[in-house]
């Protein structure tokens, strides 16, 4: 159902926006709240920053070494200090690699454990809000936001912080050894800096757009193949396979067309790069030449320097393609928390009450309810439902049937007025307490990938196989089960696609009876079975109905005709109550509704 809009603080309203946007390279409160998650890991953060500081020093030390080698030893013709200084420079190398190895290891293992706590956090959040959560947003962008943007923040964490505080410490580090090596030269070599800022600016600017495209475009490429699966057989059934393969072409050529432009772009990026570090090269070998020659340097710090240059360059080519994954991962990480700080509106009171038992006694007093602002589906609704009682709800489509079994359940909560179970509200009770002794059995029953014993004891997981098959017995289930390829074993996957609609059911009002609940809600429950099927039901539920409070919300007369009392109920109010034949009788609502609906399919 959709019943309004809204969504994450506000509403889906340019959901494709938002979900496809690129955040600011620094988000202070994405990075103080990611940094609540990464303390418990402290320890393997500050050992991979520990190991950062000496990767660097190791690429530092490196081209250092090189000079001291050319203008010590070797200038010298000492073959055993060339022999000690190419030692020192393999151990600098194989500390840096170590240290390299040690942090990637320990970033990974703090970025996974925080990414589990994510979403696991993110799990709970979703299993705790409200329906009116999934009324407002789209599950393929709820399921984007636990997995892709997820997978993004996974990039900046296992490494990209990291890996941008070594690239600026490796800048920083290595302009203050040249300046320490050769002032004039150093300031020559940087003549082209501003150009290189220049143009990754320019860069910047058209990659981020490109970026965004590509996201943006995926984004509907994905919306759409969700829509064509979904709808698979309404497509075939009207032979629309080509024509919305020629829609699909159109938004998968779109994608094509974004990644293309942004491979185009990331692959200019580092060819201008390389080639503005090589003409900063080729100023060091001009320049620092002539000052060889005249005596201002040796050659073992030209050497040096060269070398210098050409690694000032690596970091800046790494930083100028680690901004829009740092964007990404920002804009995710904000989408992830907006998801962790959803409101839960539906919650228990602060003193409870623990109902156990539930009797079964409902009232309904003046109760209000808007799925939208505005927009009343319940006004000012009377009824008392009794203990022990079925009573079958009818109407007209949008008359408030589905709206008044989801209150009594509390997947929303009444605007105005109370519902009243016991004589406590139903805000007052316990939530896991109330939900736990209510038992549901929708007209497109839900069945997990699993076994039928495994959705069977869904309700009451401690269910002994005996129970399971007496519940199934008592439903008329036990034989169909049989003739499965496996019996009570046999692996249905989602949803139960390879079962019929009437196996569902039946499936479905077993789990309900071996739940044991005390208050039941069938929401046209026996609205997609065959005749024969729903004979076998009939009998199912007299031993479902014995002892319980039912609330029916009617689509078959069998139904409607054996239940206690009958609601009829017009928007949103409850025009007449009695019993089937009372009603018949009376010749009002319940008689129009009767001639026009239930006397068709009796």
């Amino acid at each position: 159902m959709m019943h309004g809009g809204g969504g994450w603080h506000g509403g889906m309203r340019g959901a494709a926006a938002m979900d496809d946007s690129l955040g600011a390279i620094y988000n202070a409160k994405v990075v103080r709240r990611l940094g609540a998650y990464l303390k418990p890991h402290w320890r393997r953060i500050a050992l991979g920053t520990l190991m950062m500081v000496v990767v660097a020093l190791s690429n530092l030390a490196m081209p250092y070494l090189v000079k001291v080698a050319i203008d010590g030893p070797i200038a010298q013709g000492n073959l055993g200090g060339v022999g000690l200084v190419g030692m020192a420079y393999l151990a600098a190398a194989l500390i840096g690699w170590g240290a390299s190895y040690v942090q990637v290891v320990a970033m990974a293992v703090a970025a996974q454990s925080v990414l589990v706590a994510l979403r696991s956090q993110m799990f709970d959040k979703l299993m705790a809000v409200e329906q009116s959560f999934y009324d407002r947003n789209e599950v393929g962008r709820i399921m984007s936001r636990v997995m892709n943007d997820v997978g993004t923040l996974q990039e900046l964490l296992t490494g990209g912080i990291l890996q941008l505080l070594s690239d600026i410490l490796t800048l920083v580090g290595i302009m203050l050894v040249m300046l320490t090596m050769n002032l004039k030269l150093t300031l020559v070599s940087f003549v082209v800096i501003p150009v290189l800022i220049g143009v990754t600016w320019v860069w910047q600017g058209r990659a981020r757009d490109a970026y965004r495209n590509v996201r943006a475009t995926i984004s509907v490429v994905n919306a759409g193949l969700q829509e064509n699966i979904s709808g698979v057989r309404v497509i075939q059934s009207l032979t629309r396979e080509r024509s919305n393969r020629r829609r699909f072409d159109t938004l998968n050529e779109r994608h094509l067309d974004a990644n293309l432009q942004a491979t185009r772009l990331s692959a200019l990026a580092q060819p201008v790069v390389e080639l503005i570090s090589a003409i900063a090269l080729a100023i060091v070998i001009a320049y620092g030449g002539s000052l060889v020659l005249g005596g201002e340097l040796t050659a073992g710090a030209l050497v040096a320097f060269a070398l210098y240059v050409n690694r000032f360059f690596e970091p800046i080519r790494d930083l100028t393609l680690r901004v829009t994954t740092m964007q990404q991962a920002m804009a995710s990480g904000e989408r992830i928390l907006e998801v962790i700080d959803t409101p839960v509106t539906i919650v228990n009171a602060e003193r409870p009450v623990t109902l156990r038992p539930i009797r079964g006694d409902i009232v309904f007093d003046r109760v209000e309810f808007s799925y939208v602002p505005g927009v009343p589906v319940l006004r000012g609704l009377d009824l008392h439902i009794a203990a022990g009682q079925t009573v079958a709800l009818v109407g007209q489509t949008g008359a408030g049937k589905s709206t008044i079994v989801n209150l009594v359940a509390r997947f929303y909560d009444v605007t105005g007025g109370s519902i009243r179970i016991d004589g406590v509200d139903v805000r007052d009770i316990d939530l896991p307490t109330l939900r736990s002794q209510i038992g549901w059995v929708p007209q497109d029953p839900f069945l997990f990938s699993g076994t039928i014993r495994d959705n069977l004891r869904f309700g009451k997981l401690d269910a002994t196989d005996a129970e399971i098959e007496d519940a199934a017995r008592a439903i008329g289930a036990h034989e169909m089960i049989l003739r499965l390829p496996a019996g009570y074993d046999t692996n249905i996957r989602e949803r139960g696609n390879l079962l019929s609609a009437g196996q569902k059911q039946l499936l479905s009002f077993v789990r309900a009876l071996l739940a044991d609940p005390r208050i039941l809600i069938l929401d046209e429950a026996t609205a997609n079975i065959d005749t024969a099927t729903e004979a076998v039901i009939q009998q199912g539920l007299v031993h479902l109905l014995k002892g319980r409070t039912s609330i029916v919300i009617a689509h078959r007369l069998s139904t409607v005709k054996n239940a206690d009392l009958v609601v009829v109920l017009e928007h949103g109010q409850v025009v007449e109550t009695g019993r089937h034949e009372e009603l018949l009788q009376r010749g009002g609502a319940y008689y129009r509704l009767y001639t026009m609906t239930y006397a068709a399919v009796a």
